[in-house]
Protein backbone atom coordinates (compact mmCIF):
# COMPACT_ATOMS: atom_id res chain seq x y z
CA UNK A 1 0.00 0.00 0.00
CA UNK A 2 1.58 3.71 -1.06
CA UNK A 3 1.90 5.99 2.00
CA UNK A 4 1.06 8.97 -0.27
CA UNK A 5 -2.29 10.24 0.50
CA UNK A 6 -4.82 9.82 -2.63
CA UNK A 7 -5.67 13.08 -4.52
CA UNK A 8 -9.51 14.43 -3.55
CA UNK A 9 -11.56 14.24 -5.77
CA UNK A 10 -12.31 16.97 -8.67
CA UNK A 11 -14.28 19.91 -7.25
CA UNK A 12 -16.91 19.52 -10.37
CA UNK A 13 -17.51 15.99 -9.17
CA UNK A 14 -18.08 17.12 -5.39
CA UNK A 15 -21.83 16.89 -4.30
CA UNK A 16 -23.39 18.74 -1.71
CA UNK A 17 -22.49 16.51 1.55
CA UNK A 18 -18.74 15.98 -0.01
CA UNK A 19 -18.70 19.83 -0.37
CA UNK A 20 -19.31 20.99 3.10
CA UNK A 21 -17.22 18.65 4.32
CA UNK A 22 -13.98 19.60 2.35
CA UNK A 23 -14.53 23.01 3.06
CA UNK A 24 -14.40 22.10 6.83
CA UNK A 25 -11.03 20.28 6.36
CA UNK A 26 -9.68 22.98 4.02
CA UNK A 27 -10.76 25.71 6.57
CA UNK A 28 -9.24 23.63 8.98
CA UNK A 29 -6.12 22.85 6.83
CA UNK A 30 -5.68 26.73 5.65
CA UNK A 31 -6.04 28.01 9.36
CA UNK A 32 -2.87 25.64 10.71
CA UNK A 33 -0.96 26.98 7.50
CA UNK A 34 -1.61 30.36 8.28
CA UNK A 35 -0.99 29.61 12.13
CA UNK A 36 2.71 28.54 11.31
CA UNK A 37 3.65 31.10 8.21
CA UNK A 38 2.03 34.09 9.69
CA UNK A 39 2.66 33.80 13.86
CA UNK A 40 5.34 31.09 13.95
CA UNK A 41 7.06 31.67 10.87
CA UNK A 42 7.85 27.99 10.36
CA UNK A 43 6.38 26.93 7.05
CA UNK A 44 5.80 23.32 6.36
CA UNK A 45 4.43 23.57 3.05
CA UNK A 46 5.73 25.39 -0.19
CA UNK A 47 3.67 28.62 -1.37
CA UNK A 48 2.46 26.80 -4.18
CA UNK A 49 0.83 23.93 -2.02
CA UNK A 50 -0.34 26.44 -0.31
CA UNK A 51 -1.84 28.46 -3.33
CA UNK A 52 -3.61 24.83 -4.34
CA UNK A 53 -5.40 25.08 -1.11
CA UNK A 54 -6.61 28.31 -1.05
CA UNK A 55 -7.22 28.17 -4.83
CA UNK A 56 -9.43 24.64 -4.16
CA UNK A 57 -11.68 26.29 -1.23
CA UNK A 58 -12.31 29.52 -3.57
CA UNK A 59 -13.60 27.17 -6.15
CA UNK A 60 -15.84 24.82 -4.26
CA UNK A 61 -17.32 28.24 -2.47
CA UNK A 62 -17.99 29.33 -6.08
CA UNK A 63 -19.70 26.06 -6.75
CA UNK A 64 -21.48 25.95 -3.59
CA UNK A 65 -22.12 29.36 -2.01
CA UNK A 66 -24.30 28.36 0.07
CA UNK A 67 -22.34 26.74 1.71
CA UNK A 68 -19.24 29.70 3.05
CA UNK A 69 -18.53 28.86 6.36
CA UNK A 70 -17.94 31.77 8.82
CA UNK A 71 -14.37 30.68 9.24
CA UNK A 72 -13.73 30.10 5.45
CA UNK A 73 -10.15 31.40 4.47
CA UNK A 74 -11.53 33.55 1.75
CA UNK A 75 -13.23 35.69 4.46
CA UNK A 76 -10.33 36.72 6.18
CA UNK A 77 -6.69 38.01 4.60
CA UNK A 78 -3.50 37.25 6.98
CA UNK A 79 -3.94 36.43 10.62
CA UNK A 80 -3.84 37.70 13.95
CA UNK A 81 -1.79 40.23 15.01
CA UNK A 82 1.93 38.79 17.06
CA UNK A 83 2.31 39.10 20.46
CA UNK A 84 5.59 40.88 20.21
CA UNK A 85 5.04 44.04 18.96
CA UNK A 86 2.59 46.39 19.43
CA UNK A 87 -1.07 46.77 17.37
CA UNK A 88 -1.41 49.26 14.54
CA UNK A 89 -5.03 50.23 13.61
CA UNK A 90 -4.80 50.32 10.11
CA UNK A 91 -7.01 53.39 9.03
CA UNK A 92 -8.25 51.73 5.53
CA UNK A 93 -8.52 47.62 5.69
CA UNK A 94 -5.26 46.62 4.57
CA UNK A 95 -6.50 43.72 1.96
CA UNK A 96 -4.57 41.16 0.26
CA UNK A 97 -3.43 40.03 -3.12
CA UNK A 98 -4.94 37.96 -5.43
CA UNK A 99 -3.05 35.54 -7.79
CA UNK A 100 -4.75 34.29 -11.44
CA UNK A 101 -2.57 31.59 -13.11
CA UNK A 102 -4.08 30.86 -16.85
CA UNK A 103 -5.88 33.05 -18.64
CA UNK A 104 -9.61 32.06 -17.51
CA UNK A 105 -9.06 33.16 -13.98
CA UNK A 106 -7.41 36.74 -14.95
CA UNK A 107 -10.25 37.06 -17.53
CA UNK A 108 -12.96 36.75 -13.95
CA UNK A 109 -10.85 39.23 -12.20
CA UNK A 110 -11.36 41.62 -15.14
CA UNK A 111 -15.08 40.27 -15.04
CA UNK A 112 -15.05 41.40 -11.25
CA UNK A 113 -13.32 44.38 -11.16
CA UNK A 114 -15.65 45.77 -14.22
CA UNK A 115 -19.13 44.39 -12.02
CA UNK A 116 -17.36 46.47 -9.16
CA UNK A 117 -16.90 49.49 -10.70
CA UNK A 118 -20.16 49.50 -13.09
CA UNK A 119 -19.81 50.86 -15.91
CA UNK A 120 -21.02 54.68 -16.68
CA UNK A 121 -24.65 54.90 -17.82
CA UNK A 122 -23.47 56.24 -21.29
CA UNK A 123 -21.56 53.07 -21.75
CA UNK A 124 -23.91 50.97 -22.99
CA UNK A 125 -21.53 48.14 -22.05
CA UNK A 126 -20.03 46.86 -19.00
CA UNK A 127 -16.92 45.29 -21.32
CA UNK A 128 -16.70 49.49 -23.17
CA UNK A 129 -15.51 50.71 -19.69
CA UNK A 130 -12.02 51.91 -19.07
CA UNK A 131 -10.54 51.10 -16.25
CA UNK A 132 -6.83 51.25 -15.63
CA UNK A 133 -5.10 48.59 -13.96
CA UNK A 134 -1.33 47.67 -13.19
CA UNK A 135 -0.56 43.74 -13.13
CA UNK A 136 3.08 41.93 -11.87
CA UNK A 137 4.77 39.11 -11.13
CA UNK A 138 3.87 37.98 -7.77
CA UNK A 139 6.35 37.59 -5.11
CA UNK A 140 5.74 35.74 -1.91
CA UNK A 141 7.28 37.85 1.05
CA UNK A 142 6.07 40.79 3.95
CA UNK A 143 3.03 43.25 2.80
CA UNK A 144 4.06 46.47 5.16
CA UNK A 145 1.77 49.42 5.06
CA UNK A 146 4.44 52.64 5.43
CA UNK A 147 2.80 56.02 6.64
CA UNK A 148 5.33 59.26 6.15
CA UNK A 149 3.73 62.14 7.83
CA UNK A 150 4.90 65.48 6.55
CA UNK A 151 7.73 63.84 4.59
CA UNK A 152 9.41 61.52 7.16
CA UNK A 153 8.66 58.05 7.68
CA UNK A 154 6.70 57.92 10.62
CA UNK A 155 4.73 54.28 10.48
CA UNK A 156 5.51 50.88 9.43
CA UNK A 157 3.06 47.99 9.95
CA UNK A 158 2.56 44.79 8.95
CA UNK A 159 -1.19 43.44 7.25
CA UNK A 160 -2.21 41.24 10.41
CA UNK A 161 -5.37 40.62 9.70
CA UNK A 162 -6.71 43.35 7.72
CA UNK A 163 -7.65 45.75 10.09
CA UNK A 164 -4.72 45.34 13.10
CA UNK A 165 -1.63 44.87 12.23
CA UNK A 166 2.22 45.03 14.15
CA UNK A 167 4.10 48.23 14.55
CA UNK A 168 7.14 47.22 13.15
CA UNK A 169 8.70 50.81 12.28
CA UNK A 170 11.78 50.00 13.59
CA UNK A 171 12.19 47.31 10.98
CA UNK A 172 11.23 49.26 8.42
CA UNK A 173 13.55 51.85 9.31
CA UNK A 174 16.42 49.39 8.61
CA UNK A 175 16.09 48.42 4.49
CA UNK A 176 17.72 50.76 2.78
CA UNK A 177 15.08 50.82 0.04
CA UNK A 178 12.87 52.35 1.82
CA UNK A 179 13.61 56.59 2.45
CA UNK A 180 13.45 57.92 5.77
CA UNK A 181 12.14 61.08 4.81
CA UNK A 182 10.96 62.17 0.96
CA UNK A 183 12.17 64.23 -0.73
CA UNK A 184 11.35 67.64 -2.69
CA UNK A 185 8.56 69.53 -1.93
CA UNK A 186 4.42 69.35 -2.67
CA UNK A 187 3.96 65.92 -1.10
CA UNK A 188 0.26 66.14 1.06
CA UNK A 189 0.89 66.35 4.39
CA UNK A 190 0.28 62.71 5.09
CA UNK A 191 0.86 59.56 2.74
Amino acid sequence: MSSKSKAPPAVADLDEKQAKAELKRLAAAIAHHDKLYYEKDAPEIADSDYDELRRRNDAIERRFPDLVRADSPSRRVGAAPAAGFAKVRHPTPMLSLDNAFDEDEVRAFFRTIRNFFRAPEDVKRVEEASIEMMAEPKIDGLSASIRYERGKLTLGATRGDGVTGEDVTANIRTLATVPKALHGSGWPSVI
